[in-house]
């Protein structure tokens, strides 16, 4: 075992002993927890940690509501039955619209947004002030580092982060721009001081995604088990009204400079990032994991097995074997069938997987490039009358699909939604968002945002009670299973079950809280990021909620079953970009983002514009002004991580 798993107290204390007290603020979030060598006594052998949590901030403290809000602390215990206790707070490393260093002597726009040949893409939507696009979502981080570095201007040990950026909420006049521009990415070279585990941002790098067509919707990201950022492209465009698709038209016309020159089909896969010694990164698409809505993929300890998020109405649980060990350029695909043992609260179910294909990455992108969906299958939205059609599920309504001859492949990882569907998986559940591994225990766990829709219907055979509030899901792993045709599964890593534990299911309220929350506070309510860390045993879970007015990030420890708020989001913001690393050069950290802060979901009377309601109607008067001076006036988000900034001894 690494000392990482059972540091002594000196080890644990390094950071927390040495690190600076920091000011609450806005953006990025995450945290970072220490072992290694350390400047305090001690050399008790670590045991266990828990998290103390925090209460939500309430309008008698409207700046603790209006920014990234910190008021929990970590214990640590050891196993001479002493403990140590560290509060936390909140570092940032800049706001996306801030100008940064480029590490070549020049400064480059944090967040923004690149055409396929490198040029910025520039709103012109108020005339005389026309600016850059530059997001205000930051989502999927991957914190990592390489044996070897080229990196001028780091004095201690270089570290580097993946981040990528989903959306723009809107641009300068307040037009939508939600999937309209192509999503940027960047690696960033952090500056890791050995003494206390800070870090700083020392160079900022765009990465070149035109090998892989550009980026569509950038969601959930991993860390894969070989040291690569693992993205995502979530909410496919449906190559059957992809003419009248308004959204991919404009995404296609920022990205190409022509709104008919981007092929859907190219879009709703994994793309792969490989981080350069320089401080650079490199990508590739790979189009043998279905074409879903991708959220967060987990690749299990095998590093041939991913269970895959599907953000979608009848969306599925998708499972990838890769032929090879760390190489998802081929393997088998499959989709799974819910058979239900309960449909109480969230439900429950055994699970059993259907094959849907096996195809290497360069095949399925042949077909994507000449195949239209046409030439794959007759697809209808209304019942036609005529012979030889399936109906299925499809985003929320209903197809009828007739396969070409000779298309099933074609069909399994480029129409993967319907052709999973048309073979019988249960294509029901609604917002399948992340997904993560508890590696010791062999339990993977997945996040369903909203239980409703889809899954309150029987479509899939899933039909339960809810709640609307979501739960997440936990997963039992097990070698030895077959497939719908009676074919060994090459894994030793296959869900076979599925069910929430009681921690981990939202609660709505009968009727809005004094705040306006529509969801119990005190409870996860449409849970969207998750994480586990093996060494502190603990899930983490970011949450994406339209029924909290406030936004949370939680800690559920899977040994006590005990869940604590760690820390809380602008209101109006969603929690993203999630990551746990249990070590990077003896540290420990745990990175999170946020998106959109005063996003306001109001109800407001046609006629005077007055607001009548809604879930922030009680404190968007007295926060917006807050976030609006914080956040470049709503239009950024900051990208940073927690850190410890007090020690007390037990």
């Amino acid at each position: 075992m690494s000392d990482l798993q059972h540091p002594s107290r000196r080890e644990t204390l390094k950071l927390l002993a040495g690190a600076p007290m920091l000011p609450l603020a806005s953006g990025m979030l995450g945290a970072l927890f220490a072992s290694g060598p350390a400047n305090a006594a001690g050399n008790a052998a670590y045991a266990s940690a828990s998290f103390t949590g925090m209460p939500a901030p309430a309008l008698d403290n409207p700046d603790a509501m209006a920014s990234t809000a910190v008021g929990s602390s970590l214990k640590i215990h050891f196993k001479d039955g002493s403990s140590q206790e560290v509060k936390l707070a909140y570092h940032a490393f800049f706001n996306t619209g801030d100008m940064v260093a480029d590490g070549r002597g020049n400064t480059v726009l944090a967040g923004g947004y690149l055409d396929i040949k490198g040029q910025p893409i520039i709103d012109r939507s108020v005339p005389g002030k026309e600016r850059p696009f530059f997001s205000d979502g930051p989502d999927g981080t991957s914190l990592l580092k390489l044996n070897t570095t080229n990196v001028k201007g780091v004095r201690g040990k270089p570290v580097f982060a993946v981040v990528q950026f989903e959306y723009l909420s809107q641009d300068q006049h307040g037009n939508d721009m939600y999937g309209v521009l192509p999503s940027p990415m960047a690696v960033l070279t952090l500056d890791q001081n050995p003494k206390t585990g800070h870090l700083k941002l020392v160079q900022y790098q765009p990465v070149d995604t035109s090998p892989a067509h550009g980026l569509w919707i950038t969601c959930g990201a991993s860390l894969s088990p070989w040291n690569t950022h693992l993205s995502s492209e979530e909410y496919e465009p449906d190559a059957l009204s992809i003419d009248q698709n308004k959204q991919f038209r404009a995404f296609s016309q920022n990205l190409y400079g022509d709104p008919d020159k981007a092929n859907p089909y190219h879009y709703g896969h994994l793309p792969e990032v490989t981080v350069q010694p320089n401080g650079t990164g490199t990508i590739k698409k790979h189009y043998c994991l279905g074409r879903i809505s991708h959220e967060l993929i987990q690749v299990m300890p095998d590093q041939r097995t991913a269970l895959m998020g599907d953000d979608a109405t009848n969306g599925g649980l998708f499972m990838f074997v890769a032929d090879k060990r760390a190489d998802l350029s081929a393997g088998t695909l499959y989709a799974a069938k819910w058979h239900q043992t309960s449909g109480e609260g969230p439900g429950s179910a055994t699970l059993s997987w259907i094959k849907l294909g096996h195809a290497a990455s360069k095949a399925i992108q042949a077909l994507a490039d000449s195949l239209k969906i046409g030439d794959i299958a007759d697809v209808h939205t209304t019942e036609p009358q005529e012979a030889g059609f399936t109906k299925i599920p499809f985003l929320g309504k209903s197809n009828w699909i007739r396969l070409k001859p000779g298309m099933e492949k074609a069909a399994a990882f480029l129409e993967t939604h319907r052709y999973a569907a048309l073979k019988g998986a249960s294509m029901g559940f609604s917002k399948m968002e992340g997904t993560t591994v508890n590696a010791k225990d062999k339990i993977a766990y997945s996040a369903m945002s909203y239980i409703n829709a889809s899954m309150l219907d029987g479509s899939g055979g899933i039909k339960v009670q809810g709640p609307e509030a979501g739960a997440v899901y936990a997963l039992n792993l097990k070698g030895g299973q077959k497939d719908d045709g009676g074919q060994p599964i090459d894994s030793d890593w296959v869900p076979v079950d599925m069910a929430a534990p009681a921690a981990l299911v939202g609660e709505m309220l009968a009727a809005p809280d004094a705040l306006g929350n529509l969801a119990n506070p005190d409870k996860i309510a449409n849970p969207d990021n998750i994480k586990f860390s093996e060494k502190l045993r603990t899930l983490f879970i970011g949450e994406d909620s339209g029924l909290h007015v406030n936004n949370f990030l939680w800690a559920y420890n899977v040994d006590t079953k005990q869940l604590a708020r760690i820390l809380s989001t602008p209101a109006g913001a969603e929690a993203t970009g999630l990551h746990a690393v249990d070590e990077i050069n003896g540290w420990t950290y745990i990175m999170s983002n946020f998106q959109h802060a005063g996003d306001w979901k109001l109800k407001k009377d046609k006629a005077s514009g007055a607001v009548k309601g809604g879930l922030h109607a009680k404190v968007h008067e007295q926060l917006d002004p807050l976030i609006r001076a914080a956040y470049n006036d709503k239009f950024g988000a900051s990208v940073g991580y927690l850190t410890g900034v007090a020690l007390a001894k037990n």
